[in-house]
């Protein structure tokens, strides 16, 4: 019965991904042949036509991706593939071994992302290329994954070990000091991240001296940003789009620009996305996600402990009694928790729409007006072939930032 009822809950979820899907498309189809009055001021008619064809082609993609993702995680569980590979790993060590447990997760983790392999080669070199974003190599894209594999054993395997081991260390209380460490280690991550993992994918650079950079500089002293450094990232080796972020805290935080929305944008454009970045770090977003994450790690780790307590769970999955229930738990929740936090999918999205809100309200008031910032939005949508018409339901559930339109109405004095 737990079985069905698990299938039954991952059909259902598919399902409601359709759903969604159906409805934007409609809506994007429905505008297809003429752009909204408000849509028609941001996009030229040629931009905004090829807008619509990549939102379809990323639409089709997306539900044919899915329903194979879902056919593949619904045959695992159904075909003994993993309690076999689970025997099969655990044997090397004792009985209830934790380094042969965190080892079965990872392969396991490993073999089920091969199946995925194509859609990520399609997208990339078929749907992302036809629309011109595509700027990387087959060499580029397989020593990506190979180094994503490495990254994943070497940082994975003694977390895991760590994790499994301290059950038979502490006890009940596992959990408790379990969140701790993955807390601990998901701080430390921040601070390491750029430091010692992403530039083993891309190159960071110093924003060079001139005008740009003292430009930016002089906006992040007059706002309350202690900036070390604007660092520069060549995300142009691998795609059109361009981006940036803000990452760390403390004295370590920085904020990293992609080349290509260096090349894309006016100096005050810019000025206007880096004060956008620096409200996420003056309103305080930063701390508060990471409260929440915590408050959400600890409940993962609480369900975890609770869940392999309970003998029907890996029952239902043919899995032994025996031995350490501990790493099958760990893998079927990691293989179906999302399944249950899907659905707080829109509620953790209209916090994060709220937070750009206020980031876009701080750019605004930073820069005496909203000019600079609709500007550089209106040309990233451009760049990147952004859905403005978006069927409500599905930028409400899916959407982490404000539509444009949104954003604009926002920006000139209205309702977020």
């Amino acid at each position: 019965m737990v079985f069905q009822v698990t299938v039954a809950l991952i059909v259902l979820k598919l399902l409601t991904e359709w759903v969604l899907a159906w409805l934007n498309r409609a809506e994007v189809r429905r505008h297809a042949a003429r752009a909204p009055a408000a849509v028609s001021t941001i996009m030229d008619e040629a931009t905004y036509r090829k807008s619509v064809d990549y939102t379809l082609a990323k639409n089709r993609f997306g539900l044919i991706e899915g329903l194979f993702d879902t056919g593949v995680l619904v045959a695992v569980l159904a075909g003994g593939v993993l309690p076999w590979l689970f025997a099969r790993v655990t044997a090397w060590g004792a009985p209830g071994a934790a380094w042969t447990g965190a080892l079965a997760i990872l392969a396991a983790g490993v073999l089920l992302s091969v199946p995925g392999l194509p859609f990520d080669w399609w997208a990339q070199f078929r749907l992302e290329a036809r629309f011109g974003f595509n700027q990387s190599t087959p060499a580029l894209w397989v020593a990506d994954k190979l180094k994503g594999a490495a990254l994943a054993l070497a940082l994975g395997f003694p977390l895991l070990w760590a994790l499994l081991s301290l059950v038979g260390r502490l006890g009940a209380t596992w959990w408790v000091w379990g969140f701790a460490l993955m807390f601990v280690f998901q701080l430390l991550m921040l601070v390491l991240y750029p430091k010692l993992i992403l530039p083993l994918f891309n190159r960071l650079a110093p924003l060079p001296e001139g005008e740009l950079r003292a430009r930016l500089m002089a906006l992040a002293e007059r706002t309350g940003f202690a900036a070390r450094t604007i660092e520069v990232m060549d995300g142009s080796k691998r795609s059109g789009h361009s981006n940036a972020f803000f990452t760390g805290f403390g004295r370590f935080r920085r904020i990293v620009l992609f080349d290509t929305l260096i090349a894309q944008l006016s100096p005050e454009e810019l000025e206007a996305v880096l004060a956008h970045e620096i409200g996420h770090y003056r309103r305080g977003h930063i701390p508060k996600m990471l409260a929440l994450s915590a408050v959400m790690q600890l409940a993962g780790f609480w369900t975890v402990a609770w869940l392999a307590q309970q003998a029907w769970l890996l029952a239902a999955f043919d899995f032994p009694a025996e031995g350490n229930r501990l790493a099958p738990t760990f893998l079927l929740f990691g293989l179906l928790g999302g399944v249950a936090t899907f659905w707080l999918t829109p509620l953790m999205n209209l916090l994060s729409r709220r937070h750009e809100y206020e980031a876009d309200d701080f750019a605004r008031t930073a820069l005496g007006g909203p000019a600079a910032m609709v500007a550089a939005l209106r040309k990233l949508a451009q760049k990147n072939l952004t859905n403005l018409t978006p069927h409500a339901w599905f930028s409400g559930f899916y959407y982490s930032h404000p539509t444009m339109l949104e954003r604009e109405r926002a920006l000139a004095g209205g309702t977020g």
